[in-house]
């Protein structure tokens, strides 16, 4: 090829050299690396990182062609596709290198920036300035309701008195959960982590000072899986139950609960109780490694794995969390260090302002802990001696071992040679091709040793996962190719409980244990072969540097390096002392992991996470304000909601699925409805003399509960509009459609919209309607509520400022304004020598919980995103919400939105959100996402608001990534959406008769 002839060359002497260059006449670098092959060379360094492994079979055909012109061809064609690789991945490698780089100035702005803003009032800090609660960076000091935190039920727990016990909620909807026999490698999501959530729901279930734990996953009923996914409950009774049952007292153990629906966003928001998150394969990391092997482009690799909707939901989760548990410290620096919402330099200034009682201006990063997973020991039993006495049958002609080890050991020639063992799924980030490769490749590991993969379990290699197979298919012909037959098994079938008899066969032939994973965020199953007395070659990616450290039983290689890979395993095989000494010292140090451990610090942790009172509780001493007096205190309400939430009841498709009823048995429904009522009026009373005087009143004590509970249907209208024809069109045709529901009294409407309540005032007086119409306004994208009120035409409306101090959560307040100024400031739109800002403040229609500002061109803003993230690199936590057609942007706390707030309200009038029904239009503001999907229904409606759709174009993840278009709970009128059509839809949802 003409400007090729470097390449035909190259290639020419791969073909003339042959498959390997002898030991004795390569320099003294190849001798370094070991047996040489320039065609593996090639394809693992020239072109690394791309999938081409057909090119070494491309390569044999060539060096087998007789006829020169055939060869030719095939080397011409070689030479385009690697000139065309090594474009591509330069192009890539560019890419990316420009998008870190963008990333790193990013980080390092937004950290200068988040500094010099806490540092304006520093000396004045320095001399006394408490800081605010960190859930509640408000500035106002009106009453406000302390979220349900650590403060009282930690410290119950830690005193034990008074009887108050925790109560723990663990959320996992990865994978196929069950208590017994659970199938591990069933499929790429049932794997080390569900293992893990349900051990940690049973030990935690079985601590003194837990009352009770509840692992809520997802209900599976299907022919393709057992029938016990599909139960509703599921106990875990302690593993170890021998004297346990008197220090558990009156705990109630632990229990999985399969619910048919997903779990609501922010659900601990909800419920004003702290969240604890722990990751698993973080979305950002993977990205990362995928992006690594160049087998698949940044747009693929989303359409594949859904990765940008994941990586936002664990960035959602971070602004929702006091807490992230991790394994190592690995998984902190090198993981959740690449999350927006996670600087460790900008997250350790703030933790050292926090000690000196130095004002954070509303920043906030969730606190990372290191707490290395547990496991259970007492029914490990190591065994010592070897396989020369335990390989005899008994009188009866049958074998006294597992029957796993007969699966195993029928693949093997000589059974008796110590055993490699990995245990891990065919996944091609597990890395075990390259460790069959080392094994292969290495004839005296071959002499020494048997090697034994445990790959989970299959019927047909056809119809297992596209890249699940690959692997496994790479391996068969690995094996085949290095002529491995009768020196490695793997086996179809396992089960979980046979798991512990494979270490125990491999501790027996004093085998290893091997996790070759490209990297490895803990390593359950190094910890699991440390207890049956295996020593250990790992990764040093991740997880198993901090499990060395405390077990010291292993060797720790680069995962990449085949030979490294060898050498190790080839060292403990070969020299027994080594052997001798690493199984000791695991066996010494392996009580660390276990699970009372992990537990004790779970929970001392959990205690240690106190946020601050708000200020109005930390100055009510000193305050002669009737709410802040003793009398009006909201202690006893607190305990009530407290108790309550103990309580809380799902409901699906209309009918009552309790999760935890009556816990102490002590309360009816009817106890529970006047309970709530008690505590919402005590709270009420406090916050009465705090009203806003713009144009509402506050919800005064003697003021009856709003009609929303007693409701048959509740009709949410959420239709987003810039203010033109078809909102109000809309809102008509909707009452219209429903007036004799609403003439007798038994459906209630609730308008949800961006718009603030002077404007919405004005909109239903223009329009000819009444407040009355409405049972409530969501006003300003979420970020206030109101009622309406018979008790006042001037002020017809009723603020909820329970809903205020429940959205104040990690609210900015004035120093995440000042920031979205500065922002707003640096969106300019250059016109020749002129330039113009096209976002402004715009003060008149913001409030305490909604800043808001007005863009003037809505096609040149940057997308929501962008601002998202820089709001999180600088630790402010708010859901920003482009709204009316891009012309308008309301900040609001992270707690806010008007999903949300449906289901603030759910939880505080017990509205059933089977009998909801929410309208949207074809798209709306950036918060529309949020209204679609889960219990409630939803009607589409068709031809309206379609002109906001723009608004999600420039999201980092479709909206189909998170709305099921074919749920049963979701329906769309035609175009046009007539009356007729619309209440045939709703008659559809059986919401109406026909």
């Amino acid at each position: 090829m003409a400007g090729n002839d470097w390449i035909n060359s190259y290639l020419e002497a791969i073909l003339d050299v042959g498959p390997g260059i002898d030991e004795a006449k390569s320099s003294l670098l190849l001798r370094e690396r070991g047996r040489f092959s320039p065609t593996r060379y090639f394809v693992e360094e020239v072109i690394t990182g791309f999938d081409e492994t057909d090119f070494h079979r491309t390569w044999l055909r060539a060096q087998a062609t007789r006829s020169p012109q055939e060869r030719n061809t095939r080397l011409e064609n070689m030479c385009w596709r690697i000139w065309n690789l090594a474009r591509q991945k330069k192009q890539l490698e560019g890419e990316e290198a420009q998008r870190k780089n963008k990333w790193r100035l990013e980080r390092e702005r937004g950290r200068s920036e988040a500094v010099a803003d806490m540092s304006e009032d520093l000396s004045e800090g320095e001399k006394g300035d408490i800081v605010s609660d960190l859930s509640s960076h408000g500035e106002t000091n009106k009453a406000r309701l302390p979220r349900i935190s650590s403060v009282e039920t930690m410290e119950a727990w830690a005193s034990q008195q008074k009887g108050k016990k925790l109560y723990i909620v663990l959320i996992s909807l990865h994978g196929l959960i069950r208590g017994e026999n659970m199938e591990l490698g069933r499929d790429s999501d049932t794997g080390g982590q569900v293992k893990y959530v349900v051990e940690l729901a049973r030990a935690l279930g079985s601590m003194p000072g837990v009352y009770c734990v509840d692992l809520l996953t997802r209900q599976v009923s299907s022919p393709e899986v057992d029938w016990s996914y599909g139960e509703p409950t599921e106990m875990l009774p302690p593993r170890n139950s021998e004297g346990l049952m008197d220090e558990m007292g009156e705990s109630s153990g632990a229990y999985i609960v399969r619910m048919q629906v997903t779990l609501p966003p922010f659900l601990s928001g909800a419920l004003n109780v702290p969240m604890l998150f722990t990751g698993h394969s973080l979305g950002r990391d993977k990205l990362v490694q995928l992006l690594r092997q160049g087998r698949l482009s940044r747009d693929e690799i989303n359409s594949t794995y859904k990765i940008m909707r994941r990586i936002e939901a664990e960035e959602l989760s971070l602004d929702a969390s006091e807490i992230v548990i991790t394994s190592t410290r690995q998984e902190i620096e090198e993981q959740w260090r690449l999350y927006d919402g996670f600087d460790p330099i900008l997250e350790r200034k703030l933790r050292a302002r926090i000690k000196r009682n130095v004002n954070c201006y509303g920043r906030f990063m969730p606190r990372m802990v290191v707490i290395p997973p547990g496991m259970e020991f007492h029914h490990i039993i190591p065994h010592d001696g070897d396989m020369d006495a335990e390989l005899e049958p008994d009188e009866d002609g049958k074998s006294p071992d597992p029957p796993i080890w007969t699966e195993i050991m029928r693949f093997f020639s000589n059974p008796r040679k110590p055993m490699i063992l990995a245990l891990a799924r065919p996944d091609p980030k597990k890395n075990l091709t390259t460790l069959v490769k080392a094994f292969g490749e290495c004839r005296p590991l071959r002499e020494l040793a048997n090697l034994t993969l445990i790959m989970g379990s299959r019927d047909n290699i056809d119809e297992m996962s596209g890249p699940n197979a690959s692997v496994l298919l790479s391996i068969l012909k690995l094996i085949d190719k290095y002529d491995l037959y009768g020196q490695v098994a793997y086996p179809k079938h396992h089960k979980q409980s046979d798991v512990p008899d494979i270490y125990c066969l491999a501790a027996k032939t004093k085998g290893v244990f091997i996790n070759p994973a490209f990297i490895e965020p803990f390593g359950l199953t190094l910890i699991e072969a440390a207890a049956h007395g295996l020593p250990i070659v790992a990764t040093k990616n991740g997880g198993p540097v901090d499990i060395d450290r405390v077990l010291d039983n292993s060797i720790l290689v680069d995962p990449h390096d085949q030979q490294a890979i060898a050498d190790a395993l080839l060292k403990l095989v070969a020299d027994k002392h080594l052997w001798a000494k690493c199984r000791a010292n695991g066996l010494k140090n392996i009580h660390l992991f276990s699970w009372p451990e992990h537990c004790k610090t779970y929970l001392s942790k959990i205690a240690s996470c106190k946020p601050r009172k708000p200020r109005w509780m930390q100055n009510k001493n000193n305050s002669s304000d009737d709410e802040s007096s003793e009398s009006d205190s909201p202690s006893d309400s607190l305990r009530d909601i407290h108790d309550i939430s103990l309580n809380l009841k799902f409901s699906f498709d209309g009918s009552k699925a309790v999760i935890r009823e009556n816990i102490d048995g002590s309360l009816d429904s009817g106890d529970q409805r006047s309970k709530i009522e008690n505590a919402m009026q005590t709270w009420s009373k406090g916050m009465a003399k705090n009203a806003q005087k713009s144009g509402s009143t506050t919800e005064k004590g003697d003021q009856k509960f709003p009609a929303l509970r007693k409701r048959k249907h509740i009709f949410v209208i959420t239709v987003d509009s810039d203010g033109s024809s078809g909102f109000p069109e809309t809102v008509r045709k909707i009452f219209e459609v429903l007036e004799t529901e609403r003439t007798e009294g038994s459906v209630g409407f609730i308008l949800a919209t961006s718009l603030n309540i002077t404007e919405i005032r004005a909109f239903l007086e223009f329009e000819g309607l009444k407040p009355t119409d409405f049972d409530s306004f969501i006003c300003n994208s979420g970020g206030d509520l109101y009622y309406s009120s018979l008790h006042s035409e001037d002020s017809p409306f009723v603020v909820d400022l329970y809903y205020h101090s429940h959205i104040e959560y990690r609210w900015g307040g004035e120093g995440l304004r000042k920031t979205l100024v500065r922002w707003a400031a640096s969106i300019t739109d250059k016109k020749g020598e002129k330039e113009e800002h096209i976002v402004v403040e715009d003060e008149e229609t913001s409030a305490d919980y909604c800043y808001s500002f007005k863009v003037q061109k809505p096609g040149v803003i940057p997308p929501v995103r962008e601002v998202r993230k820089l709001m999180r690199i600088q630790a402010l936590r708010c859901n920003v919400i482009y709204c009316q057609n891009g012309s308008k942007i309301n900040v609001v706390p992270v707690l806010a939105s008007r999903s949300q707030a449906l289901r603030y309200l759910y939880l505080r009038w017990g509205m059933d959100l089977s009998k909801m029904v929410v309208f949207v239009g074809e798209s709306g503001d950036t918060d529309y996402e949020g209204l679609l999907g889960g219990i409630h229904k939803s009607v589409v409606l068709g031809g309206v608001c379609s002109s906001a759709s723009s608004l999600h174009a420039n999201r980092s993840y479709p909206l189909a990534d998170v709305i099921c278009n074919d749920s049963p709970n979701i329906v769309r009128t035609s175009q046009g959406c007539s009356s007729s059509d619309l209440r045939a839809q709703m008659e559809e949802l059986g919401l109406l008769k026909g």
